[in-house]
């Protein structure tokens, strides 16, 4: 994990559609199209299936909005600040140092193909915030993503 490779800060929160309009509003900001998905997840206590609402902005630098999922590790974080997201090569490698400076994951999921690869993975240790490593194997996805922040219809 390196500095470079951070590319976004997650913000989870209670009234989604309030808070992207907030966004347009105050600060001028544009987002992507919404991604509403059940997303299978691996938790220490099992798989677990996550009803995820999720946006990022359309510029540089990157905020993601997630509606909150009570029950999960997505519920608004004291701070404001849920996690900060940084590219992988290898999510596990970098998972498995993570987890050798005290840190500890809190939900993983796995490419859907049955190849076993780790396509992302939240830890959080004792002190800082928490890390969110996401595969590179999903960048074009979300570099496409992050293009309808520019075809997406903008309230405001």
């Amino acid at each position: 994990m390196k500095p470079e490779d951070l590319y976004h800060t997650g913000i989870v929160v209670d009234d989604f559609d309030e808070t992207l309009d907030w966004f347009i509003k105050v600060a001028g900001y544009r987002w992507t199209d919404v991604v509403e998905v059940d997303q299978v997840a691996q938790t220490p206590d099992g798989e677990i299936t996550i009803p995820m609402r999720m946006a990022y902005s359309g510029r540089d630098p990157r905020v993601e909005l997630l509606q909150t999922v009570p029950g999960t590790i997505w519920v608004p974080a004291d701070s404001g600040v849920h996690h900060l997201g940084y590219w992988s090569d290898d999510v596990e490698s970098d998972l498995a140092t993570l987890e050798a400076t005290g840190m500890r994951y809190e939900v993983k999921a796995f490419n859907p193909d049955g190849s076993g690869e780790l396509l992302w993975a939240y830890c959080k240790g004792p002190a800082g915030p928490r890390i969110e490593l996401v595969s590179r194997a999903m960048e074009p996805f979300i570099h496409y993503w992050f293009a309808t922040a520019d075809t997406a219809s903008q309230s405001g």
